[in-house]
């Protein structure tokens, strides 16, 4: 089973089992990972850094979430994505993901 590792900002990390179809958001959210609000009203409270080496081997982000992205408090960068429009993709194993210093 595929998995997604959380990366806080002190260095520590999470790794959690996740099936293929279930967001990165979602699978925070249901394993309480700190720092991924995941509160859909306010968007952009899912806000990651997608390992850099990783990045593209993910979708390209579509113009709705790039917009989405122009909201976030905590530091937009060029490997910036909302983790409710991401999953882990077949040819990885784990997908690395780094948790920004503040979300809202």
């Amino acid at each position: 089973m595929p998995r997604v590792r959380f990366v806080q900002q002190d260095g520590s990390g999470k790794s959690i089992e996740v099936g293929r179809d279930v967001s990165v958001m979602l699978a925070a959210v249901r394993n309480g990972i700190h720092g991924i609000d995941g509160e859909c009203l306010d968007c952009a409270t899912c806000h990651v850094y997608v390992d850099e080496e990783q990045a593209s081997s993910l979708p390209q982000p579509s113009e709705e979430e790039l917009e989405l992205l122009s909201a976030v408090s905590g530091e937009r960068k060029p490997n910036s994505r909302l983790s409710c429009q991401l999953k882990v993709p077949a040819p990885l194993d784990e997908l690395v993901v780094h948790v920004p210093a503040r979300q809202s």
